[in-house]
């Protein structure tokens, strides 16, 4: 177990007023805990990356240390599960730092995974696929917690409750749109990654995650070969002909292959010649926002330099 960490702190009656908060504070402790001793949580889905801020980050620890103690809780066996924290494991692995400080609270798996979603959500850039997983994972837990009778008393909790819509208001999503999310994590993998790298719009995924596995599997490999993706109309054919038991390769390259409402010629450029100007996970209409700025800029300078000639 990991050596407990003395703090200066004013005395737990004189910092809270109720029973229940001194309850919790005694139950929460502080530890300079070995990272072999902390297991990563459980299907975690948002990912611990190595790019540049990872970089930075394993930098800061190397000079100061962990200045924000992780989270975790004591499981059955005796070993801790990490519950917020797993880029700063990541980075002291990485750093060759043995420890970090953990506090370590009482949790059910529930309230685990509930905290879990929200220290993670709180994140920058977060990929559809980790807003798809994490939702899916607290609305569960939220829906457990529902059908339990609450603290001060043993009545159920109101049999009417929407945990989706409880979900949408903490999150700032409309029910329909945390639902839609949910449907991401029907997809595979493949096509999962397709709609995380931009290049297969969300609403046609949601769509296209109601075909079974085989099918989806069919429509990666026929986009990859003719290089497209489809339109939200084509996704809802696909998904009605599916549906209807009429869906196969050749009505799959039939629809992909009809032409787009307002289709315009595009300029495609390969990903990996501007990706690399760019912050890991940038959206693409971010990018697409600064190259044409950039443009304009350049275009400016050259009209101001044959003006000077």
């Amino acid at each position: 177990m990991g050596k407990e960490i003395k703090l200066n702190l004013p005395s737990v009656d004189d910092l809270f007023s109720t029973q229940e908060s001194r309850d919790d504070a005694r139950r929460e402790k502080v530890l300079d805990m070995p990272l072999a001793e902390i297991d990563d949580f459980p299907n975690h889905p948002f990912q611990v990356k190595e790019d540049e801020a990872m970089r930075s980050m394993v930098e800061s620890i190397q000079k100061f240390g962990v200045l924000t103690p992780a989270v975790a809780r004591q499981k059955e066996e005796g070993r801790y599960e990490l519950i917020s924290g797993h880029r700063r494991k990541r980075a002291c692995e990485i750093a060759g730092i043995g420890t970090m400080p953990v506090i370590v609270r009482e949790m059910s798996r529930d309230e685990a995974i509930i905290f879990m979603v929200d220290s993670n959500l709180q994140r920058e850039t977060i990929l559809p696929s980790e807003k798809a997983f994490s939702y899916k994972m607290k609305l569960e837990a939220m829906k457990r917690q529902a059908g339990r009778p609450s603290k001060n008393n043993s009545s159920p909790l109101e049999t009417n409750f929407r945990s989706d819509t409880a979900l949408g208001e903490m999150t700032g999503e409309s029910r329909a749109q945390i639902q839609r999310y949910i449907r991401l994590t029907e997809l595979i993998p493949d096509i999962l990654d397709m709609v995380d790298t931009d290049k297969m719009a969300f609403r046609p995924a949601v769509e296209i995650s109601y075909l079974p596995k085989e099918q989806q599997q069919s429509l990666f490999d026929t986009m990859e070969c003719e290089d497209c993706t489809p339109s939200l109309a084509q996704a809802i054919k696909m998904k009605q002909f599916s549906q209807e038991g009429r869906l196969n390769d050749d009505v799959i390259l039939s629809i992909l292959s009809e032409e787009k409402p307002n289709q315009k010629e595009q300029f495609k450029m390969p990903r990996e010649r501007i990706i690399k100007y760019f912050p890991e996970g940038t959206p693409a209409q971010k990018i697409e926002d600064t190259i044409v700025k950039a443009l304009e800029l350049w275009k400016q300078r050259e009209r101001q330099r044959n003006d000077a000639q």
